[in-house]
């Protein structure tokens, strides 16, 4: 037999360093391995070592094996010079002879300069593969097409980093990805080692496609691992335009729907069969496939060869049913969850950052002035700014402003007063439909909005029924038949609302369309519900069902009269938020409360009858409230230390922003009549900076004093100036996890020293520095009630500490301080024990992980000695060593009221835990020390096991 593996066969270079008897020696492997041919024949015939007929006599012969040995017979008759060669093609072609590889390193073969200034050309199928995927892929991610139609925006000059951060099962932070090739870094974020699915998810236009294209772009340009092979990419609504009966087998999948290789298609699948770590796939937006798709519940298909639904082919991949080993990377909206047993990591897309926005300003606008003036007017409207978190709306806002400051309209400016997500929309088509109005550098474009939308009344009727009938029914790409039966002119297709679909091969050779974004076909949803007179109340309530539990909605959904809200604690089991995946029907329905809100009358009185308008209006508003009511009544709700406490739902965020949308006082003195509750949690809403506006639209009816709990959001700073309506009623604030910086500190700041009532202040794991903390000690000089303070995990260093521990030896309310992970150090340290001596309140206090070494530490030792207040005092991830350990003994025989001292992760060794243990024998007031993680074993530990108040394991 030929066949042998590596291990049985030892291979041995001959003493005279003959290649030609090298290959004698091994012709059974060579033979046994070499399954490509053609890369040989074409090298060694570009070298001229082959001729014609010599590739003739090869391929004349009727089996591979028999073809290796044909060439192995041919060039060893060559002489030395042709084998050595020979080996060079399998040394430097390692796609097409990957089973050599172990051989040629075992050999040390290595090639002369002769050799090596020998041309080799790839003629490899899979290497071939390859380079046309990179190609393709190339070709494809150069314009950001995911944001217009036309090829206007090079990806490389606009794409901008968002923040991107890693969390866990329950979508906790597990910290920033530093670069997109993190994505796929085995060793980072892994939630599950069994799971195969990378899985991004966030808010609509937060960058989920775009991010995919920058990783489609880096990889077709070789910035990415260069151990993939093979980059598929596939949106997941393509999936939904398979009829039912449809069965497509892998293979078929991938290269007939997405790239076909030129060569060996078998040869090119059997290497992927083999090696799938070599491939990456990427499906874009799982919520776009039907409603009634459940990953969990789809049959199990283990077979590459058979045929399947094409679902069932996707599912099968994401679970490594299919091709077990390669990287997958899906997508979907805030909301959407994939069973745990699929997730290897969960990666969450929060938007723009301030300096992300500055950056992101800086491509879209190069000239240096105009950049400036339009974060100048960025800045005066923070309203705006915080719309522009989302990169979407931002890219979409900037559009308005390039058109506002083109040198035909270069004396508009966008609005000053409050901007509605309603008014970008609007604002946006408008600037897509004047692409058809004669322009000129002389006269400026007077044509008024509602002129506009008068003119092209059609067109936006057109549009809007297309994207109705695709809403109807979750369908988001639309065949040429349905565009057509909408009345949609070609001279339509060109405005840049719709753009032809990528994907090719789904109905043939015939065209599809979608619209550039699906928040636009929900616009054009709500325009075409609300202009056509023949829309029912039903149909116009469509979207809002599920919003409250069924049967309630349905029997208030048509009241007559403004129903009277209840209270939002009010007792009631939660319910399963049914509408929490369905954020195109959520973006229809702020669309509808936007438009048909009474300061869009005057736009819209030209294009539907006003009793239309009117009863559309009065329908909308009493199911707007009934929903509410009925939401409201179901939130759960807990007393919580002195507060009535609910936890409210991400729905609750959408209709806070329905109501802002409304620009209605009215609509939001009732709104937070409501809120009966005095602490509203808002916990993982995923709420954006916008969302503060809406939030303060609301909140600053409410008439009582109330605790707001915003932690883990995407608020940034400008969520924070966007509270500002709302600081004179609120005790506790917590904006822990918010990417808040120390301007945002400022305004709180300013805030709340305006009100002095905050008792709570959370910001934990932000990004303030020293000047933050300035502002922060300032608030506690001036705020005489403030008793909580966290600012752990944030960037202060020890001047910042000194700050803080000045105010809080000048405070005598505070009641605890958390400034775990920051780094003040020894200074900070000593600081904080001059405010220890003789506090008269401060009761909790952590300086964990803040690299606080032997100086610190005794100088907290020996306030500690002097303080009867303290009760808790956390020194975790700390450099305490013994030193600190015999000080903090001698205090234990003074201090008789502290409870609870954490000594965890230190370098505290059995001698100093011993001292600790000798004080505790005069010392009856502390409950226990923790000493886990030092620098003791089980061995030495076992010493202290009597002394149940000293924690070693």
């Amino acid at each position: 037999m030929e066949k042998q593996s590596h291990t049985e066969m030892e291979s041995i270079l001959p003493e005279s360093h003959s290649y030609i008897k090298l290959l004698t020696i091994n012709r059974e492997l060579l033979v046994s391995h070499i399954c490509n041919t053609h890369c040989l024949v074409d090298n060694l015939r570009e070298n001229d070592y082959f001729s014609a007929e010599d590739a003739e006599i090869v391929g004349a012969c009727p089996t591979q094996p028999d073809k290796v040995r044909k060439i192995l017979d041919l060039v060893q008759s060559k002489g030395e010079e042709v084998s050595e060669f020979f080996l060079y093609v399998l040394q430097q072609l390692t796609d097409a002879y990957v089973d050599l590889v172990p051989w040629l390193l075992q050999i040390g073969f290595s090639p002369s300069k002769l050799i090596q200034s020998k041309a080799v050309v790839n003629t490899d199928p899979v290497s071939s593969y390859t380079q046309k995927l990179r190609h393709q892929l190339g070709r494809d991610s150069k314009f950001m097409l995911c944001y217009a139609q036309k090829e206007e925006l090079l990806l490389e000059e606009t794409y901008t980093d968002t923040i991107v951060e890693l969390v866990g099962f329950d979508n906790e932070s597990l910290g920033s990805l530093d670069s997109l090739a993190c994505l796929l870094d085995h060793s980072t974020g892994v939630l599950n080692e069994q799971g195969e699915t990378i899985f991004v998810f966030g808010d609509a236009g937060v960058g989920k496609s775009v991010l995919l294209q920058r990783l489609q772009s880096l990889w077709a340009t070789g910035q990415l691992d260069a151990g993939l092979k093979f980059f598929f990419h596939f949106r997941c609504r393509m999936f939904s335009c398979f009829k039912e009966s449809a069965t497509l087998s892998l293979q078929d999948l991938l290269f007939k729907h997405y790239c076909y290789p030129e060569q060996e298609p078998k040869e090119v699948f059997a290497f992927l069969l083999r090696f799938p770590h070599t491939a990456l796939f990427t499906f874009d937006g799982l919520d776009e496939l039907h409603s009634d798709f459940d990953l969990s519940s789809v049959p199990i298909t283990s077979s590459p060869w058979e045929p399947a639904h094409p679902l069932v082919l996707l599912a099968n991949l994401l679970s490594g049913t299919l091709l077990k080993g390669a990287a997958k990377l899906l997508t979907a909206r805030t909301g959407i969850e994939i069973p745990r047993q699929l997730l290897r990591k969960k990666v969450l897309l929060r938007g723009f950052s301030p300096s992300h926005l500055r950056a992101f300003a800086g491509r879209m606008f190069p000239e240096r002035a105009l950049q400036e003036r339009v974060l100048e007017q960025l800045e005066a409207n923070p309203n705006l700014c915080s719309l522009c978190a989302v990169p979407l709306f931002c890219w979409i806002i900037f559009r308005c402003f390039q058109h506002f400051h083109s040198p035909v309209d270069s004396s508009l400016q966008l609005p000053a007063f409050t901007v509605t997500l309603t008014d970008v929309f609007l604002l946006l088509a408008e600037v897509h439909l004047n692409r058809t109005q004669p322009t000129s550098l002389v006269q400026r474009n007077t044509r008024s909005q509602a002129e506009t939308y008068q003119a092209h009344r059609a067109t936006l009727r057109s549009l809007g029924q297309v994207a109705h009938c695709g809403m109807e029914k979750n369908l988001f790409v639309f065949s040429q038949e349905e565009v057509q039966a909408s009345e949609v002119q070609e001279g339509d297709l060109q405005l840049g609302f719709l753009r032809a679909v990528p994907e090719l091969g789904l109905e043939g050779d015939q065209q599809s369309y979608e619209f550039f974004h699906i928040t636009l076909q929900a616009f054009f949803t709500a325009f075409f519900l609300v202009v056509d007179d023949k829309v029912s109340t039903p149909e116009l309530l469509r979207f809002f069902q599920e919003w409250a539990p069924p049967g309630e909605a349905a029997a208030t959904a048509c009241s007559p009269h403004l129903l009277p809200f209840q209270c939002l604690g009010d007792s009631g089991l939660a319910r399963e938020d049914a509408f929490r995946n369905k954020d195109h029907f959520q973006f229809t329905s702020l669309f509808l409360c936007g438009l048909l809100s009474k300061s869009k009358q005057k736009l819209l009185r030209h294009l539907a009858p006003a009793a239309a308008l009117k009863r559309k209006r009065k329908a909308l508003w009493a199911h707007l409230f009934a929903s509410l009511r009925a939401h409201m009544k179901n939130l759960p709700r807990v007393q919580y230390e002195g507060f009535k406490q609910v936890q409210a739902m991400p729905t609750f965020i959408w209709m806070l922003r329905c109501i802002y949308e409304t620009q209605s006082e009215k609509v939001g003195q009732l709104a937070a009549r409501g809120i009966c509750a005095n602490y509203l949690k808002l916990t993982y809403c995923n709420a954006y900076a916008a969302d503060c506006s809406a939030l303060s639209f609301v909140l600053h009816h409410f008439r009582k004093r109330l605790a707001l709990d915003l932690d883990n959001n995407s608020l940034n700073d400008y969520g924070v100036r966007e509270l500002q309506p709302c600081f004179r009623r609120l005790t506790v604030i917590r904006l822990s996890v918010n990417q808040i910086t120390d301007s945002g500190v400022k305004v709180l700041y300013e805030e709340l020293t305006k009100y002095k009532i905050v008792t709570y202040l959370g910001l934990y794991n932000n990004q303030i520095t020293d000047v933050g903390a300035k502002y922060v000690a300032r608030i506690l000089d001036e705020c005489k009630g403030l008793t909580h303070l966290k600012l752990g995990k944030n960037k202060i260093t020890s001047e910042g500490g000194k700050c803080l521990a000045l105010a809080v030896k000048n405070s005598k309310s505070i009641f605890e301080v958390g400034m775990w992970g920051n780094s003040i150090g020894d200074e900070g340290a000593t600081a904080f024990a001059e405010a220890l001596r003789n506090h008269p309140s401060l009761t909790n206090l952590s300086l964990a992980f803040n690299g606080i070494s032997a100086a610190g530490g005794k100088s907290l030792a020996q306030a500690l000695r002097q303080n009867a207040s303290l009760r808790i005092f956390w020194l975790t991830k700390n450099e305490l060593d013994d030193e600190v350990a015999e000080s903090l003994a001698e205090m234990l025989e003074v201090n008789q009221t502290l409870k609870h001292l954490w000594l965890i992760q230190n370098q505290i060794t059995a001698k100093g835990i011993a001292q600790l243990a000798y004080a505790l024998q005069k010392n009856t007031g502390v409950m226990e020390i923790c000493v886990n993680g030092n620098l003791i074993n089980p061995e030495e530990a076992k010493v202290f096991e009597e002394e149940k108040r000293i924690v070693c394991f």
